[in-house]
């Protein structure tokens, strides 16, 4: 019953897409999200697409996840990471103002083609990440609707990256904006019938989910709270989806874009993982990804809304994720003629090399975002330097900043390994990953402060 109700929920959503979508497609529109008209979107269609795209199904899981084992402490952590729009909006505003159109913009004037490449490589990686973790949830959502059957995981990864490709790939940006918009809206009204279903259930006490330890005491929820911080400046700068959003609209509606989408994606994040912090008090045991635990502990109509608003934010950022990979091949690294077939086929390459991802063995939700997060650490020495404080930075110091970064990144996710592991220090996952994080930063700053000077005056 539960597993038919999903289905045709979620059928009926991306038959809503499909029909909201662009009927004809432009170039401008394709790449540069105008609407049929040639007119820029307006400020709750970039508010409501930047939520959607940033409360994606993996940080859903994330914070419910999290919740789970570390309290209230894990899900103010990755709320943190949600302060991105308020960096972020500030970074593009400065951006702005100096004449960029686009972060490569800026970096291409202060450091050539090759700060450039750097960053589009950091960028690609994560647009992967996001096409690989939000198929991985729609995955792990079907398995568990349809334990019965044996390709259930593998079939909706199939059918459901197709069909995002699908009206993806004929609209673009302007595709995406518009589907987010209606997405995002029908993801709003079923999780807020969810959560207040589950705040009005009798053994739901405020109070002990606002103090609650977790299975796992709220300890390391608050050492990442540390790293969140420190990687709140960077972290929305090497997220393309938020960045083009940056540079769609006039810089007032811009500005409002970020601050709305800020409190309205950091407030549903802390409630869906009131889910995974209930789940804790109610004595629950941890299976797969939480979604065989909520599946015994809701009603079956609550759940059922539950998975619906996973799959509604999993279609919402796989097709933004791909309008930003279409952007990156054809725009930044020209490797495909700006045309409509050029954009659609960077989609497909994107949409399929995130499915294979799929096949490999790693599965965690947060490593993906812990190791993205690291790697665009890089940027934050270059911005603080080289764009608010303008001093010219050598390429050299950017380059060192870069590939410590990297190193970092590549250190997290080999923690284990016999290199690795007797660099870090003795402990949990997240107090090795606030070390390299530490690390990372104390060589960018130290090698762009060593390499920057003012600029020539004209």
């Amino acid at each position: 019953m539960q597993a038919t109700a999903v289905i045709a929920i979620f059928a009926f959503i991306i038959l809503a897409s499909l029909y909201v979508a662009p009927r004809r497609a432009s170039v401008e529109g394709f790449f540069g999200g105008a609407s049929a008209e040639g007119q820029a979107p307006g400020l709750w269609t970039l508010v409501l697409s930047q939520v959607t795209t940033w409360i994606f199904a993996r940080s859903l899981m994330n914070s419910a996840i999290l919740g789970f084992f570390y309290g209230i402490a894990g899900v103010l952590a990755y709320a943190a990471y949600y302060g991105s729009f308020l960096t972020g909006g500030y970074i593009v505003g400065r951006l702005r103002a100096k004449g960029a159109r686009s972060v490569q913009d800026w970096l291409g004037d202060a450091f050539g083609a090759v700060g450039n490449g750097c960053y589009n490589l950091v960028i690609a990686l994560r647009l992967l990440s996001e096409v690989f973790a939000n198929l991985i949830v729609v995955g792990l959502i079907f398995s568990a609707a349809l334990p019965e059957v044996g390709f259930a995981k593998e079939g909706s990864i199939i059918l459901v990256g197709l069909l995002a490709l699908a009206y993806s790939a004929w609209g673009g940006l302007s595709a995406a904006l518009r589907t987010d918009v209606m997405q995002m809206s029908l993801f709003l009204v079923v999780f807020a019938v969810a959560f207040t279903a589950l705040i009005l259930t009798p053994g739901f006490d405020l109070g002990a989910v606002l103090t609650a330890e977790g299975t796992a005491g709220q300890y390391n929820g608050w050492v990442l709270l540390i790293v969140a911080f420190l990687q709140v400046f960077s972290y929305p700068v090497h997220d393309p989806v938020m960045m083009d959003r940056g540079f769609l609209a006039d810089a007032g509606t811009t500005r409002k874009s970020f601050i709305h989408a800020f409190w309205i994606s950091a407030l549903c994040i802390i409630a869906f993982g009131f889910f995974g912090i209930q789940a804790a008090l109610d004595g629950a045991t941890y299976e797969g990804e939480l979604i065989g635990t909520w599946a015994t502990i809701l009603p079956t109509w609550v759940f059922v809304l539950l998975l619906v608003s996973l799959l509604v934010s999993a279609l919402s950022t796989l097709d933004s994720a791909l309008a930003s990979a279409s952007r990156l091949v054809v725009e930044e690294l020209k490797m495909a003629p700006k045309t409509l077939n050029g954009g659609r086929l960077a989609m497909v390459v994107f949409a399929a090399a995130g499915a294979a991802l799929t096949l490999w063995g790693n599965q965690s939700l947060f490593d993906a975002v812990a190791v993205s997060g690291t790697a665009s650490m890089f940027l934050t020495p270059v911005l603080v330097v080289g764009l608010l404080a303008g001093r010219q930075v050598a390429l050299w110091a950017y380059l060192v900043s870069f590939g410590a970064a990297m190193l970092g990144a590549a250190a997290y996710f080999f923690r284990a390994s016999e290199v690795v592991a007797p660099l870090l220090v003795e402990g949990h996952k997240y107090e090795q990953l606030l070390q390299i994080c530490i690390i990372v930063l104390v060589i960018g700053f130290a090698a762009v402060l060593a390499g920057a000077r003012k600029p020539i005056q004209a």
